[in-house]
């Protein structure tokens, strides 16, 4: 990266309103948001918002695509990438010492090794993460140990979630929600994976995860908000579940303790991108 390209990047994310835009996006990868997504999760007027996405785009952080008549912005993950080399390789003339706290995080940090704990995050905790739980601790019996949490926990899972998961033959003895905050506490397990799978839960301003785990984000609608008739709103239930079923068990089949953490990340990422 020149410097040039450097300091309008840093430009860019030097106003903290720009750089939370961008942090939604960078929890969002490789997936993006609609414009009316991200005004939503930071509460900025529209005209406000596409002044910060202007910039960030010009400075060539994100990019902009049509899906239909949606507007989607994304991360640039290449050119982020180049931002990070150009601060440890130039600024920090790749100073050993720096180099081993980047990948102390990354590619070269050894893979997981089962069993694997994965914790599901959504806002509530009351259908969609745990049915992802109730789903991979079934599927993944043994290699897995599946948890889930919300930003802002129900008092209890959605019943509706829980009839479901019973029907399926999944058990659903034991599930309740849960705030993320029980996740954090010295003793709790440390997690191998996290993802949301709300997109809520992904906009949250959250510290890192102990341990550094792989994250993604697997957004599923909420079938709590579905309307209309008692089978609509069964329909929606189903639907979540049943994403939710097909990525993880997709996730469940990865060869992980062969994959080193890049590939990993791809994967999931990949995961991610299945919207059938």
């Amino acid at each position: 990266m020149e410097t040039h390209d450097a300091t309008s990047a840093f430009t860019a994310l030097g106003q903290p309103a720009r750089l939370a835009v961008f942090r939604l996006l960078m929890r969002r990868a490789p997936q993006g948001a609609r414009p009316g997504e991200i005004a939503a999760a930071l509460d900025l007027k529209a005209n406000t918002l596409s002044h910060y996405l202007a910039t960030l785009e010009q400075a060539g952080l994100i990019t902009s695509h049509r899906e239909g008549r949606a507007l989607i912005y994304a991360v640039d993950l290449t050119q982020t990438a180049a931002l990070v080399e150009y601060l440890v390789t130039d600024c920090g003339r790749a100073r050993p010492d720096l180099h081993s706290r980047l990948v102390a995080g990354g590619a070269e940090r050894a893979s997981p090794q089962p069993p694997f704990n994965v914790l599901f995050l959504c806002t509530a905790n009351s259908a969609r993460s745990i049915m992802a739980e109730a789903i991979l601790n079934q599927i993944g019996a043994g290699r897995f140990r599946a948890f889930s949490a919300g930003t802002s926990p129900a008092s209890a899972p959605n019943p509706a979630a829980l009839e479901l998961l019973t029907r399926g033959g999944f058990d659903a003895a034991g599930l309740r929600s849960k705030d993320i905050a029980s996740f954090r506490t010295p003793d709790a397990p440390q997690m191998d994976f996290v993802f949301s799978v709300c997109d809520a839960a992904a906009a949250e301003e959250c510290a890192p995860w102990p341990g550094q785990p792989l994250t993604a984000h697997w957004g599923v609608k909420d079938p709590n908000l579905a309307t209309g008739t008692e089978a609509e709103r069964a329909l929606a239930y189903a639907r979540a579940f049943s994403e939710l079923n097909r990525r993880i068990t997709a996730f469940a089949a990865l060869p992980i303790a062969e994959l080193d953490r890049l590939s990993l990340q791809r994967n999931l990422d990949r995961i991610s991108l299945d919207q059938e």
